[in-house]
């Protein structure tokens, strides 16, 4: 049996006997309370997450740019110092790799965010594409990173800093923040359709920076949060999770992130022709947001029918903690994906009525 990862936060959850599960190799809790009332705290106050098992890679050296360039969808040479920027890394096919933030600290010195489950094979197409004066290192054993989100967020986290946080503005970032006592760069990109903040720390530095946050925000209301808190979080804010809405089968522009795919910079990236040629003519397929119309849940990989063709399958599906209705994420054949078409959706051995709506089905 492999042994499970663990984050530096581990023992705090045993000593607040919070059931832990085996999520892409990692040992992490679903729920501190209830994923419900996490949610909530998230979207009315702030919650506290534990990502640390995410993966960080830094790009150093002169060439690190135009090999980015080479590497990702969106256009890095837009990046300033201090900023951030979503993107993907595809396949000559254009399906996704990966999806992921990249960080910019100066000219010659990129962090990239990964997910964690694909750490080690990102490192490897990472490294099997390096070119030029580039220096590629995983940091990920090094770096912990706690992400503090919701309305109050800035809030809360002012309390404990002398930085002027409302600097920090959308996509940006300050290195070396001094938190509680903790140094960290600090950046405001969020997974959740919150406003917020990610906290990247030493190892070392996170249990006292978790415990400074809760301690900080109880009066506010702050709760720590699990996987699947953050989980409903993402997906009523239509942003995509790996392995779901990204597949090596599934594109950048399938998935709805083409505003993350530059097809006129000048750079050849890898997948980049047929990219292209989905911007131009349109995907063969298109993410788009169910509701359903009978009682049901449209689960992950249910499939997708309109009358006796099968159109797709559900990526993402749950009932909403926000708009109390069971509603989908769905992978649909673009001749099917029109707004307001019912479609049937295979739940266990009965096809369920369901309609296709606007997303993202949640906006702040």
């Amino acid at each position: 049996m492999t042994k499970l990862k663990k984050t530096p936060l581990y023992s705090l959850y045993k000593e607040m006997g919070v059931k832990t599960i085996d999520f892409g190799g990692w040992d992490l809790p679903v729920q501190f309370t209830s994923i419900k009332d996490e949610h909530e705290a998230v979207r009315t106050t702030a919650g506290l997450f534990d990502v640390s098992h995410m993966g960080e890679v830094t790009v150093k050296g002169k060439d690190a740019e135009s090999f980015l360039q080479k590497l990702v969808t969106n256009d890095v040479s837009k990046l300033k110092a201090g900023g951030a920027q979503y993107t993907a890394m595809c396949y000559e096919n254009g399906g996704t790799v990966d999806d992921l933030l990249i960080y910019k600290k100066d000219e010659e010195d990129y962090l990239l965010v990964i997910n964690a489950g694909n750490t080690k094979s990102d490192l490897e197409w990472i490294t099997s594409h390096a070119a030029g004066d580039v220096e590629i290192e995983n940091i990920s054993d090094d770096l912990a990173l706690l992400a503090l989100q919701g309305p109050k967020a800035e809030a809360v986290l002012q309390t404990l800093t002398n930085t002027d946080l409302s600097e920090i503005k959308f996509f940006k970032f300050k290195d070396s923040v001094d938190i509680a006592g903790v140094k960290a760069l600090v950046s405001r990109t969020g997974y959740t359709g919150e406003d917020g903040f990610e906290l990247y720390c030493t190892w070392e530095d996170a249990p006292a920076l978790w415990k400074a946050i809760l301690t900080a925000g109880k009066e506010e209301g702050v709760l720590p949060c699990g996987l699947g808190a953050r989980d409903t979080l993402r997906f009523e804010a239509k942003l995509p999770l790996y392995g779901q809405e990204l597949t090596p089968s599934i594109t950048p522009i399938e998935a709805g992130i083409g505003f993350a795919v530059k097809v006129d910079k000048e750079a050849n990236f890898i997948g980049k022709e047929v990219l292209k040629k989905q911007k131009e003519e349109g995907a063969p397929r298109k993410l788009v947001g169910l509701e359903m119309i009978e009682k049901g849940i449209p689960r992950t990989h249910y499939e997708v029918f309109a009358g006796d063709k099968k159109v797709g399958e559900v990526t993402t599906g749950t009932q909403s903690p926000t708009l109390k209705k069971n509603i989908g994420l769905a992978l649909l054949d673009k001749e099917y994906a029109e707004l307001d078409k019912e479609v049937e959706v295979q739940v266990r051995k009965k096809r369920l009525k369901a309609k296709i709506v606007k997303t993202p089905f949640y906006k702040r």
